[in-house]
């Protein structure tokens, strides 16, 4: 089997990234199944090297947040059952994770987090260009549609004509 077969496809890593606190990250408990190591093992080399993972790299979960990470995806539903908080990886903290593993398998697999990262970060980027044309298909179309929203209303509602005044007239050229 060639080494690209037995890594994780790309796929499923881009379905474990998560949106929290307005960042990209992956859970503790997805990179230790993604790298083949227990959470406990990745955890421990985290804590061994701390200095290698400054808060922009990784962050613990509070209690509300690990509360509607395993309730919105499913299959973190063990986590509802632990007593310890997980830890959240931006991109730069799991491809540091592979430093700390050492090991080919972490290596390779990095290699194949990065490409996620990246991935998302197109589409991103193709949704971002996407809102973008709207707004200036709706801003040059604007104008347009004020005309003829003017011309409806003013459909809608005719000028008033002017009344005749209903009666004789009095006087000598009768």
């Amino acid at each position: 089997m060639s080494r690209e077969k037995s890594l994780v496809p790309v796929e499923r890593i881009e379905r474990t990234i998560l949106l929290i606190r307005g960042q990209k990250v992956m859970l503790d408990a997805d990179l230790a199944d993604i790298y083949g190591v227990t959470t406990k093992r990745l955890n421990e080399q985290v804590r061994r090297n701390n200095d290698r993972f400054p808060e922009d790299f990784m962050f613990q979960l509070n209690e509300n947040e690990k509360a509607e990470v395993v309730a919105n995806c499913d299959h973190l539903k063990k986590l509802k059952f632990s007593h310890t908080l997980p830890y959240a990886f931006t991109e730069y903290g799991a491809i540091m994770l592979a430093t700390v593993l050492n090991s080919s398998v972490a290596v390779q697999t990095s290699i194949q987090i990065v490409r996620a990262f990246i991935r998302l970060r197109q589409i991103l980027a193709s949704n971002t260009e996407f809102s973008r044309r709207l707004d200036d298909l709706e801003e040059k179309y604007n104008a347009h549609f004020k005309v003829v929203f003017k011309a409806i209303r003013a459909l809608m509602n005719p000028p008033e004509k002017k009344k005749g005044q209903i009666g004789f007239r009095g006087g000598k050229n009768v």
